[in-house]
């Protein structure tokens, strides 16, 4: 089956932008054009890609589409860079890689995986649990993604990275009026807690492991990495802190273990799509070589 480019190019723009509407003016085309082709893509498939949603969401047969449109613009982009390399041109066109990481790897150590990025390559970080994260590689949305997922999403292969360890902070003050006395089941049911959003289990997991269940807890939600940390300083509750962005605040006293010694060990894992491409090829070496502050 032959499949028009121009038709999976603006399936994938609804995914991204959400909507019709706004894939429309993305692609500098009229809404009417848009649906024109989806409606053709559907006739093809000989069923529905895209739910009109929203946001707009891809059907299964749609994550197939979007994944593949996204594997037909990456290998476009990496045979014009290498065809221009052999007749001895500049680069001129850029290549865009989209990649789904959690907020804590984006926080440590992801950022030295980008360092001496080829200066025609740009990347579009999403930030996403990293339980949540394979979805976007099973919508296609994203090429490669940091995941906690241990098992290859379809299309793709995985690799493993390492784990994230994480300790349980609180200010010194907090530690001592709601751990004082123990930190079992029930004294975790009372103290609040402080988490990134309502996907974020890792409190929960710490609970689990160190009292055996886990009790209903009292929550803050924090969004943003530099916030989080400032409300565990400011007293406001308990929280889990990757070791390496939690050294600075144990060494100044700022902030202390609520169970020293007890940690959580998240394994990380990075999927990406089996697609062999300069581009992507080179990104996953750069990952895996960042990674290795991870394996102990």
């Amino acid at each position: 089956m032959t499949w028009d480019a121009e038709h999976l190019r603006t399936l994938a723009a609804i995914v991204d932008e959400g909507s019709f509407e706004a894939a429309a003016r993305s692609l500098h085309v009229t809404a009417s054009a848009v649906s024109q082709r989806i409606r053709a893509l559907e006739q093809q498939v000989g069923t529905v890609v895209v739910q009109r949603t929203r946001p707009c969401r891809p059907t299964a047969a749609g994550e197939v589409l979007v994944r593949l449109a996204g594997q037909v613009e990456l290998l476009g982009r990496d045979a014009t860079a290498e065809l221009g390399a052999v007749a001895g041109e500049q680069p001129g066109g850029r290549r865009r890689i989209a990649v789904a990481v959690n907020a804590d790897s984006l926080s440590t150590w992801f950022p030295a995986a980008l360092a001496g990025l080829p200066d025609d390559v740009l990347v579009d970080l999403r930030r996403e649990d990293q339980d949540l994260s394979a979805q976007l590689l099973r919508e296609g949305t994203v090429t490669a993604a940091v995941t906690a997922e241990r098992r290859a999403v379809q299309g793709c292969r995985v690799r493993a990275l390492g784990a994230m360890r994480y300790r349980a902070l609180a200010a010194p003050a907090f530690r001592d009026a709601w751990f004082g006395r123990a930190t079992d089941a029930a004294a975790f049911a009372q103290a609040p807690a402080v988490a990134f959003n309502r996907a974020d289990a890792l409190q929960h997991g710490f609970v689990r492991r160190l009292a055996g269940s886990v009790p209903v807890l009292p929550v803050h939600y924090a969004p943003e990495q530099g916030a989080f940390v400032a409300l565990l300083r400011a007293g406001l509750g308990w929280g889990m802190v990757p070791e390496q962005a939690a050294a600075p605040a144990l060494a100044d006293g700022s902030l202390v273990e609520v169970a020293p010694g007890k940690v959580l060990d998240v394994p990380l894992y990075w999927q990406h799509w089996a697609l062999r491409t300069p581009t992507l090829d080179d990104l996953t070496e750069r990952v895996l070589v960042a990674a290795r502050v991870l394996r102990r």
